[in-house]
C-alpha cells in the first residue's frame, strides 16, 4: 500500500526537533525506563547491549531502566545497579552502542526502600523505609523464577541515616556520567523511596522529614540537589507520579503535593520533569490525562509525560502544547523502531506480558522491525548527522 501524504508529513508534532539539558533531539518519542530483569547479578549484559541500540535513532532519548544505587536498594531478581565499577563498565558498553547510532541515554537511579523483601537485602536484612509500615495485599514481591510473595515489613530510617542515602544517589549519578550516560533521572514516583517520603498515606514520620509537604518533600530536594552539585542542573531531571497510588503509595491530597513539588522543581532548570499520568486507576481520580494538565501549567521547563499514549494522543498531546515529550514503554519494547512506526502510521507489534521479567532475550531483543513497501523516504528527523562526531547510517526500511 502507498504511503499517504499525511504519512509522509513532516508535521507531525512528534517529529518536532526540540532542546533537551545538553541535547538536541530530532523527535519526541521517549524510551521509558521499564525494569526487565535482564540484568543477571545486577550487572548489564550483551543483551541490554543489542535491546537499547535496537531502539536508538539519531537525535532520539532513551531512559534506561532503574538502576540501585546501593545493594540495600534493590526490589527485582536481575535488575541492574550503578554503584560498582563492574558494573558501570557495562553499562559504558551499552551507551557507547548507543551513541554510535546518534543517540542519546539518560541513567534512571532508584531505591526501592519499602517494595522489596528481605531475599533482595544484604544478609536478610529489613528493607528501609520513610515508615515501618509494611505494603499490603494485592500488591506482592517477585522472587527468583517470578514467585510472587508478601512484601517484607520495613524499618523506618533513623533521620541521622538519611544524609548517607542521599549520598548513595548522589555516588549513582557520579557513576552514570562516568559510564558516559549523558544524564540522570531520580525514580521519584511509583511508590519507592522517594515517593514513600513524599505521599501521607506512607510517610507517619515525627522529625523534619515528615508531617507538612514541605518536610516531606525534604529528602527529594536533598537528592536532586546533591546529583545537581555532582552533575549539573542540565544533565539531571527527575520522575514524579503524585496521582498514582502504585504499590499503596497514596495522599490524601495529590494534586495539591504535586504543586508543591513542581514548585521546588521549576527554578532549578532541570534537563526536564518526567510526569506519570492518572492511568493507573488513582481512587478518587478520573482516569484522564488532563488530571496533570494543572502540573504542565505550573511547571516552568521541559515537561515529558508517560502512561500509555497512542500515536494520535501523542501527537495531540504535543501539538497542542499539553506536553513537550511523550516516552512510551510497552509500545517501544515491543517494537524497536517505533520511531519509524510512527512516522509512517504502521501497525504495531503486540507486547507479551509474559516475558517482561524473564531473564534471556526472549521478550527482550527479539520483537521484529516493520517492513515498509513502495517508494519511501527516511524522514529527516531519523536520518540526521550524530551528536557524537560521527555520521550514523538511516533508520534501516526493508523494502518489501
Amino acid at each position: 500500500m502507498p504511503m499517504t501524504t499525511e504519512q509522509l508529513n513532516d508535521e507531525n508534532p512528534l517529529f518536532w526537533p526540540v532542546q533537551v539539558g545538553t541535547m538536541t533531539l530530532n523527535h519526541r518519542v521517549v524510551l521509558a525506563p521499564m525494569t526487565r530483569c535482564r540484568a543477571i547479578g545486577g550487572i548489564p549484559q550483551q543483551v541490554h547491549v543489542d535491546h537499547y541500540a535496537q531502539r536508538a535513532s539519531p537525535g532520539g532519548l532513551l531512559i534506561s531502566e532503574a538502576n540501585a544505587v546501593a545493594p540495600e536498594s534493590y526490589g527485582f531478581m536481575h535488575s541492574p545497579g550503578i554503584y560498582t565499577e563492574e558494573q558501570v563498565e557495562a553499562w559504558r558498553k551499552v551507551v557507547d552502542a548507543v551513541h554510535a547510532k546518534g543517540a542519546y541515554i539518560y541513567c534512571q537511579i532508584w531505591h526501592v526502600g519499602r517494595a522489596s523483601h528481605t531475599y533482595h537485602q544484604p544478609n536478610g536484612q529489613p528493607p528501609v523505609s520513610a515508615t515501618n509500615k509494611g505494603i499490603q495485599a494485592p500488591f506482592q514481591a517477585r522472587l527468583e523464577g517470578g514467585h510472587m510473595v508478601p512484601f517484607s515489613q520495613p524499618r523506618a530510617l533513623a533521620t541521622e541515616e538519611i544524609p548517607g542515602i542521599v549520598r548513595q544517589y548522589r555516588n549513582a549519578a557520579k557513576n552514570a556520567i562516568s559510564a558516559g550516560f549523558d544524564g540522570v533521572e531520580i525514580h521519584a514516583a511509583h511508590g519507592y523511596l522517594v515517593d514513600q517520603f513524599l505521599k501521607d498515606g506512607i510517610n507517619d514520620r515525627t522529625d523534619e522529614y515528615g508531617g507538612s509537604l514541605e518536610n516531606r518533600s525534604r529528602f527529594m530536594m536533598e537528592v536532586v540537589n546533591a546529583i545537581i552539585s555532582e552533575i549539573g542542573a542540565e544533565r539531571t531531571s527527575v520522575r514524579i507520579s503524585p496521582i498514582i497510588d502504585h504499590i499503596g503509595a497514596r495522599d490524601s491530597n495529590p494534586v495539591d503535593l504535586g504543586l508543591h513539588v513542581i514548585r521546588k522543581l521549576s527554578p532549578l532548570n532541570l534537563a526536564y520533569l518526567h510526569v506519570t499520568e492518572p492511568r493507573f486507576h488513582a481512587k478518587g481520580v478520573t482516569d484522564s490525562p488532563e488530571n496533570c494538565q494543572v502540573y504542565r501549567d505550573e511547571y516552568k521547563g521541559v515537561f515529558m509525560s508517560s502512561g500509555g499514549f497512542t500515536r494520535e494522543e501523542g501527537m495531540k498531546a504535543i501539538g497542542s502544547g499539553y506536553t513537550d515529550l511523550v516516552s512510551y514503554g510497552r509500545a517501544f519494547l515491543a517494537n524497536p523502531d517505533l520511531p519509524i512506526r510512527f512516522y509512517f502510521n504502521l501497525a504495531l507489534n503486540e507486547y507479551d506480558r509474559t516475558t517482561f521479567y524473564t531473564h534471556d532475550a526472549v521478550g527482550y531483543t527479539d520483537y521484529p522491525t516493520a517492513n515498509v513497501g513502495g517508494d519511501v523516504r527516511v524522514p529527516q528527523a531519523l536520518m540526521a548527522e550524530s551528536q557524537f562526531g560521527k555520521t550514523v547510517k538511516p533508520i534501516e526500511i526493508e523494502q518489501v
